[in-house]
């Protein structure tokens, strides 16, 4: 199996590996939410109740064939996650730790193959963060347990082989191979109050 990703207008494109762990999540946080608020996308971004659906894999199994020069990055702190996405469409990409050594990434929906979500990745849908979802009645959090056996299984698996280092996000010195724009406080509570 390999599975093809490509942002919205096509300009950047690559493809998934077959093989290794996969876990399905829809998370709700307010940060996700942000993300999606930021990039103006978010009636293509997020589910009625403010979900983002989310595919989670090794790094090393992601590979950009076209158009690298469109991978941006955001952090919504300086602290916080990377969120990388293609700056030619504002077209989500996926979110990773600021650590190169706990090689994982979300890939987010929007630069998938919907047709073929449940039959490359499965139909279990983990729901993480309820407590931040739009709307009602809310979702309710389930298969928490088995996402986090499964991260733990991807990011362990690629530290102890030493495979994280094959990821084409950072560069051989552990940072991320473009630089991050991180938002101000005022800029992440304005796009958290946006309605």
């Amino acid at each position: 199996m390999m599975h093809k990703i490509q942002c919205e207008c096509g300009s950047l494109r690559g493809h998934i590996d077959g093989g290794g762990i996969t876990s399905r999540v829809i998370c709700y946080c307010s940060d996700c939410q942000a993300f999606a608020k930021y990039l103006g996308r978010p009636e293509k971004v997020l589910d009625a109740h403010g979900g983002t659906d989310i595919v989670q894999l090794a790094q090393p199994r992601l590979h950009i064939s076209d158009g690298l020069e469109h991978l941006a990055l955001l952090q919504l702190s300086s602290k916080g996650l990377f969120r990388w996405y293609a700056s030619c469409c504002n077209t989500p990409i996926g979110n990773t730790l600021n650590n190169p050594k706990i090689s994982f990434i979300g890939l987010v929906h929007s630069c998938l193959d919907k047709t073929w979500l449940a039959t490359d990745f499965g139909q279990n849908v983990a729901k993480v963060n309820t407590e931040s979802a739009t709307g009602g009645p809310k979702a309710k959090t389930s298969g928490l347990l088995g996402n986090v056996l499964r991260f733990f299984g991807i990011a362990l698996s690629m530290l102890i082989t030493s495979k994280y280092k094959a990821s084409e996000l950072f560069s051989d010195d552990g940072a991320p191979i473009v630089s991050p724009t991180i938002l101000t406080e005022e800029q992440l509570a304005q796009l958290k109050n946006q309605t």
